[in-house]
């Protein structure tokens, strides 16, 4: 039979097992935060969206991002001002915080946490952001003067929220999300994939005919999408013929530019080009860049001169 230990020999061996589980629990921790660096670094879900208008600067995720694009769609899709895409915004960042919930008070829900039982729609036809936008604005357009109420009241007209005063606090940044995305602040919205290479490093392939099917149901008559002479690519002329004035064609088009670049993880878009300015997902770190012009010649993907000023939307391959 061994002998027992000493109280001093079990001290120090109770003291070796301690530091070993301590190193083990550092070792862990390192593993796992550097795990966690490696894994935001190169999962696009990671990454997010950056509105830059008049020293008001607004992070969102992507899902947000492309929801907000999408809100905005619509209402240009509607012929609506840009004031309606701010209360729409403001409202949507109350309810949902621009996420497109599945649950929410009683049985509210998606982005403006519309009720079913309230008249608002099917469960499934709520949880569609464009029918769930048109749900909105239908709403909206009925109340007299809108444009000229304060947002907090035009968006309590239409929600009838037991917090009325709660969307006033999304003014600011609604109304800076509104200019970007109906084109008023050029260059404004940008977003990063999280990794400083294209989409299709990743396997992540890319369809111009949804790209076109997805323009055309959220922005209606007002864009006409075709396939352009580069790769993979979708052409928006950014003023449809006989649909708007010439001096429209820069507004317009950086509304579907900045769409395209909103939705640019969910649609696995690789570059967005128009006018002298290019996003391109390998580099989006670096935002809205020039495009080189060497020798009057521009580089591949850059858009027509402003006489055809067109969108074009790269997918990935």
């Amino acid at each position: 039979m061994p002998d027992a230990p000493s109280p001093a020999n079990e001290k120090k061996r109770r003291g070796c097992g301690l530091r070993l589980t301590a190193g083990l629990v550092v070792l862990l921790a390192v593993g796992g935060y550097i795990a966690y660096r490696v894994e935001i670094g190169n999962n696009p879900a990671a990454a997010g969206c950056t509105v830059k208008t008049d020293g008001n600067d607004l992070d969102l995720d992507q899902d947000q991002a492309g929801n907000a694009a999408t809100i905005a769609a619509v209402a240009m899709s509607r012929g609506l001002p840009e004031r309606a895409v701010t209360i729409a915004l403001a409202t949507a960042l109350q309810e949902s915080q621009l996420h497109n919930l599945d649950h929410g008070d009683r049985d509210s829900l998606g982005l403006f946490q519309q009720r079913p039982s309230q008249g608002w729609g099917t469960v499934q036809q709520i949880q569609d952001p464009v029918y769930a936008s048109n749900a909105f604005y239908d709403s909206l357009v009925k109340i007299q003067g809108y444009t000229k109420l304060p947002v907090t009241v035009a968006a309590q007209e239409v929600q009838r929220s037991g917090y009325p005063e709660a969307y006033a606090q999304h003014e600011q940044d609604a109304t800076s999300l509104a200019a970007a995305l109906t084109g008023q602040e050029s260059g404004a919205l940008s977003c990063t994939t999280g990794a400083d290479t294209a989409y299709s490093a990743g396997g992540r392939l890319g369809d111009p005919a949804k790209v076109t099917a997805r323009l055309e149901r959220e922005f209606g008559g007002q864009v006409k999408p075709h396939d352009d002479s580069l790769p993979r690519t979708v052409a928006v002329p950014s003023v449809p013929s006989g649909t708007a004035a010439a001096g429209q064609g820069e507004q317009r088009g950086w509304q579907v530019a900045q769409w395209a670049v909103a939705h640019a993880h969910d649609l696995k878009v690789e570059q967005v080009a128009f006018g002298d300015v290019r996003w391109q997902a390998a580099k989006s770190g670096k935002g809205w860049q020039k495009v080189a012009d060497k020798g009057g010649t521009k580089a591949a993907g850059a858009s027509a001169p402003a006489a055809d000023t067109v969108v074009r939307i790269t997918v990935t391959s």
